[in-house]
């Protein structure tokens, strides 16, 4: 894990889970693999403190724990699951978008509390829609539970792995030092059937007298349930798989047209859930299969379709493959091909936005002849020498461009010796990949320090929100809460306005940088796994 990376990973952890979680999970991701009394040694904290904390880490699937040789157990943190953190957002979004508010909050609960059971995560569900809704109305626990049983048939939600007890321990008659977690493929996208019968409940002011009774009451009642010990968890992997998926339909969408789109959108839904991630290829499929799952509203005729696989298939994107003639030809999504196009695209747009259209006009110059001399990048961009030999230089102290030496003598002289410009591809992606960690981190700290800036305001602005909220409550008349709202003047008004504007614009440069990073690590993982 590189500097920049470890202070994302820093800042994310700081602003999610505090600062204790924070100094243990960077000291973890910076110094690899450590026995508990060593974490709290170099750390300064108390045991008991840190025994917290990874319980928190471990909690959110952020540290995982083995078994050293010399008999000890050893924590590890995991920096791919911290920089996830900043994808909190899409992945709720997603589940929105997909199953309605039920699937959003259910996926919201999944994420702010890391694993939990079956029937804890549709009652909170439940309680939490119940709120939102009429004074008669309140949500049944089946409807939660029927939109929680379609995010695991589509594998948007997966089993977490269970305790298993080995023979030899039951044997000795005490616990491993470390306890084993284990799943079976079979079993991680099985719902255990639960007679969940009830209604979401409303949340009282009184309640606040009763809530240790009432936690102990939940505590006791969810160890009661029939789920318990079956822990569920996001597929992180399955919302990447369908982020990647619109990302190839969009892109085949302003290539071609949307019947095009439409094809390819139902080609990658058909082998969703039968293709893995990490696969370069989707499930061959006939078409006839393609043509019988097209949506019903979507009347094209098998000969068009055929026309349309054909051309798919002629493109020079080489998006949509063909595997074979049976059952009307048979065709793949090439995944790869795909990723790597889109990432050669985002390249292309930053050289574009950075350093001009003239150099942009340089590097897709190289991707398509992969090697040029620089009399003939000046020749064949039609760019003069003078503005052609600066352009190039600047991209190659970018690392954007790279420079290949072929000598024609053993002795590599410069007069003999061809100097070739060219892209690779993989370390331009890697490249921009850091630079892009290093824009978050920058957002992250811009963000913090408006907020820090504007602390009291903020402060007093809540006060006064909390006020009129209880003064509405007990049905204070207008006139009494509008004299509360005026302690905060105009010109403090106007100053919380654009705070709210300025986190609003950085809260959503995030999720672009983010956008950006998702197709750069998609693409240098696909080819990492090609290698």
């Amino acid at each position: 894990m590189t500097e920049i990376e470890s202070k994302l990973c820093s800042h994310l952890l700081k602003e999610h889970y505090g600062e204790m979680v924070d100094r243990v999970g960077t000291y973890l991701l910076r110094n690899g693999s450590q026995p508990l009394k060593v974490i709290a040694n170099d750390t300064g904290t108390s045991l008991d403190q840190v025994k917290k904390t990874l319980c928190v880490l471990i909690q959110h699937n952020l540290v995982t724990y083995h078994l050293h040789k010399r008999g000890f157990v050893e924590y590890t943190a995991h920096g791919d699951p911290c920089l996830r953190i900043l994808r909190y957002p899409r992945y709720i979004y997603t589940a929105k978008t997909l199953y309605g508010d039920t699937g959003e909050l259910v996926v919201e609960e999944l994420l702010l509390n890391g694993k939990m059971t079956l029937s804890v995560v549709v009652k909170k569900v439940a309680d939490r829609i119940t709120v939102t809704m009429e004074d008669e109305k309140s949500m049944d626990y089946s409807e939660v539970s029927a939109t929680f049983s379609r995010l695991v048939d589509t594998h948007f939600v997966k089993r977490c792995p269970s305790l298993q007890q080995t023979d030899s321990t039951q044997e000795k008659g005490r616990p491993p030092p470390a306890p084993t977690l284990e799943i079976k493929e079979k079993d991680m996208y099985i719902v255990p059937k639960l007679n969940l019968i009830g209604k979401g409940k409303r949340r009282r002011s009184s309640d606040d007298d009763v809530g240790g009774r009432q936690k102990k009451k939940m505590k006791k009642e969810t160890e009661d349930c029939e789920d318990n010990g079956i822990y569920w968890q996001v597929n992180t992997e399955r919302f990447h798989q369908h982020f990647r998926d619109q990302a190839i339909i969009s892109a085949v969408s302003n290539k071609m047209d949307q019947t095009s789109s439409e094809i390819v959108r139902t080609m990658l839904r058909m082998s969703e859930v039968t293709t893995s991630y990490s696969a370069a290829y989707t499930q061959p499929l006939s078409s006839n299969e393609i043509f019988r799952a097209l949506p019903a509203g979507y009347n094209i005729s098998k000969q068009v379709l055929d026309q349309y696989l054909t051309l798919l298939a002629d493109d020079p994107l080489e998006y949509v493959g063909r595997s074979g003639d049976s059952g009307g030809g048979m065709f793949v999504i090439n995944l790869h091909k795909a990723i790597a196009s889109l990432a050669t695209a985002t390249l292309e747009s930053t050289v574009q936005e950075r350093f001009g259209s003239r150099s942009a006009r340089i590097f897709r110059l190289l991707l398509r002849k992969r090697h040029l001399e620089q009399k003939q990048v000046e020749d064949f961009a039609m760019i003069p020498a003078k503005e052609a030999k600066d352009m190039l230089y600047k991209l190659l102290s970018q690392n954007l461009v790279s420079l290949q030496e072929i000598p024609k003598t053993p002795d590599h002289a410069p007069s003999r010796t061809f100097y070739l410009y060219t892209v690779t591809t993989l370390p331009a992606a890697q490249m921009l990949l850091q630079r892009c960690y290093k824009t978050v981190s920058n957002l992250i700290e811009r963000r913090q320090s408006e907020t820090k800036e504007n602390k009291r305001l903020l402060e007093k602005s809540q006060r006064v929100e909390a006020i009129i909220t209880s003064m509405q409550a007990t049905g204070a008349e207008e006139g009494q809460w509008q004299e509360i709202e005026e302690v905060i003047t105009a010109p403090e008004r106007q100053q919380l306005e654009n705070l709210k504007r300025n986190v609003n614009k950085l809260d959503a440069s995030e999720i672009q940088v983010d956008e950006t990073i998702f197709i750069l690590e998609s693409y240098i993982n696909s080819t990492k796994s090609k290698l």
